[in-house]
């Protein structure tokens, strides 16, 4: 009797793709953990993004370190679910198969990721090019999910 191994009926580039999601579904998990537990409320480069010192922004709105604590807590959050739905689809039997789901993974990495990507680049951001690279995997994964050919709906056979 041959050997099934879990992978059977799965191609190379759909093992690559759930790679490169799995491992941007736990990026954004640890991101999240970032914003809501130790991100400060104001970068070195936001400040230079506002033209502004901090010592001025707190004078002008006092509150804004307790409000900003609070934005990227719901910020972070959202991005933790992002993160657990990415890995569930990326870790799951049938979470890549069909053109549908391929094509909510590029959306949602383009949403995600690709926004936050983005957003770096215009703020000029220290870390912009590090903060490419989950665009660039999370793109990667879906250009070879969309161009292996296989969209069907039925699970592998085990």
């Amino acid at each position: 009797m041959p050997i099934v191994t879990r992978n059977a009926g799965v191609s190379m580039r759909e093992r690559v793709a759930r790679g490169l999601f799995t491992a941007c579904g736990v990026w954004l998990i640890a991101l999240a953990s970032y914003f809501v537990f130790l991100r400060p409320p104001l970068l070195p480069e936001d400040l230079r993004y506002i033209g502004a010192g901090e010592g001025s922004i707190h004078a002008m709105l006092p509150g804004a370190d307790r409000w900003l604590r609070r934005v990227f807590t719901v910020l972070g959050g959202f991005m933790g679910g992002t993160g657990l739905l990415t890995l569930l689809i990326a870790t799951s039997r049938t979470g890549l198969q069909g053109r549908g789901r391929q094509l909510i993974m590029l959306a949602v990495g383009s949403v995600s990721v690709g926004t936050m990507s983005l957003t770096n680049l215009q703020l000029d951001s220290n870390f912009k090019w590090l903060l490419l690279l989950p665009s660039i995997a999370w793109l990667t994964g879906a250009v070879l999910l969309l161009t292996s050919g296989d969209t069907a709906s039925t699970p592998p056979a085990n």
